[in-house]
């Protein structure tokens, strides 16, 4: 590398503050038509003129910020040379946007690709010290030539906005192949200090979760950031590794003293995703082998091998192993323990995965006796699982209208088991299944409408009934309003009664009591509406009394609080009285005093 260049300047110094422009480098270039070899073109507004000498490879660019290193010659427009890298065999390299350089050079660079050969041509401004005056055999305010290829650039990112945490990618990674909160990753490191003394070192890499972090503190949130199989250097400050704490030494190094910065070289070979099933941490999956397509959804037929272990290792069941049959299934209908299900309706065709199972999700508080062994109470699970094959369950617009009507009343049927079983929330999920069959998709003809909007209204109000017994009042409110169930059957006794429940549940009662009223209008005998319409009387007689008591309270309170000022008054008054009488008291004394004669009684002529 150059130790002094005739490309140095004094930092701050910017083209466009010299133009009167305020433009982000390369902004207008953006939209334009990419130049041809032998092309040239101003590259926006700034003064600064391209030409490309040579293709680059790849479509990426560097940014400001990013370390760049570069051959160029440096010429006037007579063709006198004034520095050269070549001539030096040392490209040079330098972090870009920091005043290192000229910034025409800057933002010329940030528009070339890796490889990439181009000449730029711009005047150095006068203000800089250079440019003022002249240095070597470059005049003041000279038009100069960079010819410039970008060898290569590294990536140099602020991960903690502060400096604390820089990273610089080495080597980059896959695209769309970075780990998140919950994975399982394998990463390999050297960790140095600034004097260059190795304090820690895994060849072989280490797995680690990153949830539980590993090392210092802010390695995962470093290897966040990566994506699969890139490679980074870090540079973590004190305040972001170990502070003023010492770490002992271990594992052969040596000890990291307080206040100590360190070097990392990290490289993440690979990691394995980990997803929350079920969202409370209870049934997790680790995902081994990534599977293909998409996944297995609710009600689909699957097809999956595994083998299943207690906490200790024993194992209490296999299937697709051995000699065994795989278990074939559908999701979301109970012929599994629940955890098992939920897992399988996520997984994608040849996903292999590692199922952690929490009591909740398997054989609960009860011992379950299996094929291999029994199952302790509480016990969690470890299931490996394969999804060898699913069959999806037909979508409504894969279906005729004879297959949607079918697929609509089957699923009710289904659901109207469940909810007699006290399942209300896979009932719900079976009516609003069976709605979205014949919903309004204009395929239906005439004489199909009737029984269609017949079972779409009668699906919604199940759902809806489901939504009180799980006390989602206000989704009750909004299935009993929808479509044709209040907006064009304004009648429907059965969705004014379960509406005005929901009403009720949430102390709505001037509602609730609107849609009581409708519907003993369309059914005066109704016995439930009527039952309910006492209720809702005993709740308004309820309020009217708390009402009363809470009114009766805040007048009492206002009375108490207007006697006690008015006794506070007449005391301050009694008390302003007495005061008065006794400077009336003194002056009349004063005054007696004032007019007596003298003690010895002699009198004295005042003229």
């Amino acid at each position: 590398m150059a130790c002094e260049s005739v490309m140095t300047f004094e930092k701050g110094a910017n083209l466009s503050d010299i133009d009167g422009e305020e433009e982000e480098p390369g902004e207008v270039i953006e939209s334009a038509p990419p130049l041809k070899v032998g092309e040239e073109r101003e590259l926006g507004n700034s003064g600064i003129k391209k030409e490309l000498l040579k293709n680059g490879v790849g479509w990426d660019t560097p940014e400001f910020g990013d370390e760049v290193t570069i051959h160029y010659v440096g010429t006037l427009l007579d063709g006198t040379k004034f520095d050269s890298t070549r001539d030096r065999y040392d490209p040079l390299t330098f972090k870009l946007g920091t005043g290192q350089v000229a910034t025409g050079l800057d933002n010329g660079i940030i528009t070339m690709k890796k490889r990439e050969c181009a000449v730029f041509t711009f005047t150095l401004p006068s203000e800089l010290r250079f440019g003022v005056e002249g240095r070597d055999s470059l005049p003041p305010n000279s038009v100069v030539q960079f010819e410039v290829e970008l060898v290569s650039w590294i990536t140099v990112v602020d991960l903690s906005k502060d400096g604390g945490i820089v990273k610089k990618i080495l080597e980059k990674g896959e695209r769309d192949a970075s780990p998140g909160d919950l994975d399982e990753v394998l990463v390999k490191y050297q960790v140095m200090l600034g004097d260059g003394t190795m304090v820690a070192k895994t060849p072989e890499g280490v797995e680690f979760y990153l949830k539980d972090g590993h090392f210092c503190p802010v390695l995962s949130k470093a290897i966040l950031t990566m994506k699969k199989g890139e490679k980074v250097k870090l540079v973590i400050q004190p305040q972001y590794a170990f502070g003023e704490e010492r770490r002992d030494a271990c594992d052969g190094f040596g000890t990291i003293p307080p206040n100590s910065a360190l070097d990392f070289n990290l490289e993440l070979p690979s990691f394995k995703h980990v997803v929350d099933v079920t969202g409370d941490s209870k049934v997790v999956k680790k995902i081994l082998k990534e599977g293909e397509g998409t996944s297995a959804d609710e009600g689909a037929t699957v097809t999956i091998s595994y083998i299943a272990r207690l906490e200790d290792g024993t194992v209490f069941e296999k299937k697709g192993y051995d000699g065994e049959q795989p278990l074939e299934f559908i999701t979301d209908e109970e012929q599994v323990i629940a955890g098992l299900d939920r897992v399988a309706a996520t997984m994608k065709k040849g996903e292999w995965a590692i199922v952690t199972i929490n009591h909740e999700y398997g054989f609960g508080n009860v011992e379950a006796k299996q094929d291999l062994a029994t199952v302790p109470s509480c016990a969690k699970l470890y299931y490996e699982v394969e999804m060898m094959d699913f069959i999806k369950e037909k979508v409504p617009w894969e279906m005729n209208n004879q297959e949607k009507i079918e697929a609509a009343g089957r699923k009710k049927e289904e659901g109207n088991l469940l909810f007699k079983n006290g399942k209300y929330e896979r009932a719900g999920k079976k009516y609003n299944k069976a709605a979205d069959c014949v919903n309004e998709d204009g395929s239906f003809v005439d004489d199909e409408q009737k029984l269609v909007k017949s079972l779409r209204v009668s699906c919604w109000l199940n759902s809806a009934a489901c939504c009180l017994k799980l006390k989602d009042y206000q989704g009750a409110i909004e299935l009993c309003s929808k479509g044709i169930v209040l907006d064009c059957d304004c009648h429907n006794v059965k969705a004014l009664y379960r509406r005005a429940q929901a009403y009720m549940e949430i102390a709505d009662l001037i509602l609730a009591e609107l849609d009581i009223k409708k519907a003993i209008e369309a059914d005066p005998p109704n016995r439930e509406v009527k039952l309910l319409q006492k209720s809702l009387k005993q709740l308004q007689a309820e309020g009217s009394k708390r009402d009363a008591k809470f009114y009766a309270n805040m007048f009492a309170r206002a009375t108490k609080d207007s006697s006690v000022a008015t006794k506070k008054l007449k005391l301050e008054k009694s008390e302003e009285e007495k005061r008065r009488e006794v400077a009336v008291a003194m002056e009349t004394e004063k005054e007696v005093d004032s007019s007596a004669p003298p003690k010895d009684g002699v009198v004295v002529d005042s003229c």
